[in-house]
């Protein structure tokens, strides 16, 4: 009989038991925000202006409540334990999706979605977790294969969604959503083990004795840490500027002929294939040789395959792209989280990891804003180039601001 309490045989096991939980909550969230706007659109009558800035409210309150409130989770993560925040965010949730199918005007889904934010964090969490008990030689390659568990569920849920809203409705879609959420919890809960020993404090006679705030001012004080969460925001920045015009620039390379929807659908799962293909790879390579070499050829990657989708022509090129982007995220974000782990205080990976998951949270809302507004102003086409722009700029903060990690230098070992 295997041994599942040794330290090797425990990170692994709640590896596996996490990567399918990700998977459930990638697969929970996916399936309702492409919906939202027609959720809305279903509970009155509204102009063009009224739904798009009603449906812009509705998506941006999730994010802005969890940017706030995700560093006080992480904080009481590294206190209290990292399970026990697994138990409260997909407990939390799945209340909030129940609830979500029951609204009847807009105002209550904008709360529910704010409240929904108060709770969020799961994968962050889960990333957290496993941080804290893999070895640092194999934290690349564990910490990329559990991101892959929710990019894997990011594109079926869409997919799941969209037939369940088709043959109910989507409020169903919200009820069986928070079922899946009450299977996460569940399995969290009985499945998933933590042997956690919270940080001893120093001697009442310290006047030098650290608190959670005093730690969180010294981890964001460091440059390194600062400037790889900066780089999580500038990339879901990126991400996030394309998210909402995707389907119309196809609609535009097709010249609205055609089943754009699921042109559409198939652009958009593209990334998500070959960053499940790329992403472990690529921390393996990034244990074995530095993370810092990953990650810089991620950003020269990025500007690269982001620049041409603003000139394409035809839709089948601009899925190349697409899938080449795929590429680049899966040595982005896992190589920053993986960096994160490796510099910042054990004590401390919980909240390292909630303000990692604060500033992708800006980056999204941020992104979303301005790519919308440079592609009224502008066009489709201008939000790529400018994307690309962003690419580079963030390489030029990595190479210069942070030489150490092109220098495959940080530390391996973690700070006391």
């Amino acid at each position: 009989m295997t041994d599942t309490t040794t330290p090797k045989a425990l990170w692994r096991r709640n590896l596996h038991i996490l990567w399918f939980c990700s998977f459930i909550v990638g697969m929970a969230f996916s399936e309702i925000v492409p919906f939202l706007s027609l959720y809305v659109n279903s509970m009155g009558t509204f102009t063009k202006a009224q739904l798009t800035t009603y449906s812009g409210i509705v998506y941006a309150a999730n994010f802005l409540v969890g940017a706030v409130t995700a560093p006080l989770w992480g904080m009481l993560a590294d206190h209290t334990g990292r399970k026990l925040m697994l138990l409260r965010t997909s407990l939390g949730i799945a209340i909030a999706m129940g609830l979500m199918g029951l609204v009847t005007n807009v105002w209550q889904l904008v709360g529910l979605r704010a409240l929904q934010g108060l709770f969020s964090g799961y994968i962050p969490t889960a990333q957290a977790l496993i941080a804290s008990q893999v070895p640092r030689e194999h934290s690349g390659a564990a910490l990329s294969t559990l991101m892959t568990g929710g990019t894997s569920g990011n594109l079926l849920g869409p997919v799941i969604g969209g037939v369940l809203a088709q043959f109910f409705s989507i409020r169903m879609t919200f009820f069986v959503t928070a079922g899946l959420l009450l299977i996460t919890f569940l399995l969290s809960l009985f499945c998933v083990h933590e042997d956690f020993q919270p940080v001893k404090p120093e001697p009442a006679t310290s006047a030098n004795a650290p608190t959670p705030v005093s730690s969180t001012k010294r981890l964001l004080g460091s440059r390194l840490i600062f400037i790889l969460l900066s780089s999580t925001m500038i990339v879901q920045f990126g991400n996030s500027s394309i998210t909402p015009i995707i389907s119309l620039y196809v609609k535009q390379l097709m010249h609205n002929v055609g089943p754009i929807t699921i042109v559409s659908g198939i652009v958009v799962a593209l990334p998500g294939i070959s960053n499940i293909l790329a992403a472990p790879r690529f921390g393996q390579y990034g244990d074995q040789h530095g993370s810092g070499k990953v990650l810089i050829a991620g950003y020269i990657l990025g500007a690269l395959v982001y620049f041409p989708q603003g000139f394409v022509t035809g839709v089948v090129m601009l899925g190349i792209l697409r899938f080449l982007v795929g590429f680049a995220d899966g040595a982005l974000f896992p190589e920053i989280q993986t960096l994160l782990t490796k510099n910042a205080p054990a004590s401390l990976t919980a909240t390292v990891f909630s303000w990692n998951q604060s500033f992708h949270s800006v980056g999204s809302t941020l992104g979303a804003v301005i790519g919308g507004l440079i592609a009224a102003v502008f066009n489709y086409n201008a939000v790529f180039i400018f994307t690309a722009l962003l690419m580079l700029s963030n390489f030029a903060l990595i190479w210069w601001g942070a030489p150490e990690i092109r220098r495959n230098s940080p530390k391996t070992s973690q700070p006391k």
